[in-house]
């Protein structure tokens, strides 16, 4: 009789891991609420492309398909950065809507996110996310015609792009018809030297002369990572910083000139 006093102080404290539990797990996956209202909002006030529901396998996601009058061969998926969505102002909308009035089929994907709060760190538990959304992206651009595939991402969508490329299988074995020929990577910070040295395919390290310090520190030892890739190449953009805030046309342009390539 006596241990049953105790029973409440149990129940509690079962009740409190429970709690602790799924917060952790909530920590350590995407905010599909949040993902959720942003689906909503973009779909009642696009204007350029499409908004169409793609399935990583797990949950449905958004993604803007943005179609050229005569689209080359090559379509070209565009990663956003850290906490935002595919039809960001900076960076992410001027190459979905610009490239695709200049011959590219685009498609403009909602990655992975946390709260507006969250850092780069915070993201690494939902890495293991992305590769079954790129997948699904180039099933998609394989579907409507696409001959070969070049991603563009900024920021940590780079940091996510870099840590698809480099697990070699997740994308040579998955897209053998439709390959992935060529990776631009927009802003690259300081945490990707360890996947770059695994990156066989051409890559073009593009940032701003007035970017992150953490960009602009590690331009070196992200070329040293790359050393034996001899497709990696880096540029800078003249006066732009990380948004590439008045220079969206020199932003383009270089994409554009990489992408003719292809």
């Amino acid at each position: 009789m006596k241990n049953k006093r105790h029973l409440p102080t149990y129940r509690a404290f079962f009740a409190l891991a429970l709690t602790c539990l799924f917060s952790v797990t909530s920590v350590f996956a995407s905010d599909l609420e949040k993902e959720k209202r942003w689906a909503e909002q973009i779909s009642d006030s696009l204007f350029d492309g499409e908004a169409i529901e793609l399935n990583d396998g797990s949950n449905d996601f958004l993604a803007i398909d943005t179609r050229a009058d005569e689209p080359s061969d090559v379509a070209v998926i565009v990663i956003h950065g850290i906490g935002i969505h595919p039809d960001w102002e900076t960076v992410v909308k001027p190459l979905r809507v610009e490239l695709a009035e200049k011959g590219w089929n685009t498609l403009s994907l909602q990655m992975p996110v946390l709260a507006n709060d969250a850092d780069s760190e915070d993201y690494e538990p939902l890495m293991k996310e992305v590769p079954a959304r790129i997948d699904a992206g180039i099933r998609y651009l394989a579907k409507e015609g696409a001959k070969k595939v070049v991603i563009v991402a900024h920021s940590l969508g780079a940091r996510m792009a870099n840590y698809y490329l480099s697990h070699k299988k997740v994308y040579k074995e998955a897209h053998t018809e439709t390959p992935i020929v060529a990776y631009i990577g927009i802003g690259m910070n300081t945490d990707n030297e360890q996947f770059l040295k695994n990156i066989k395919i051409p890559v073009l390290d593009l940032y701003g002369e007035k970017d992150l310090e953490g960009v602009l520190s590690s331009t070196e030892t992200r070329k040293q990572a790359a050393s034996q890739n001899k497709g990696y190449k880096q540029q800078k953009i003249a006066g732009a910083n990380h948004f590439f805030e008045g220079h969206d046309d020199d932003l383009v342009n270089a994409v554009v000139i990489e992408l003719q390539k292809y």
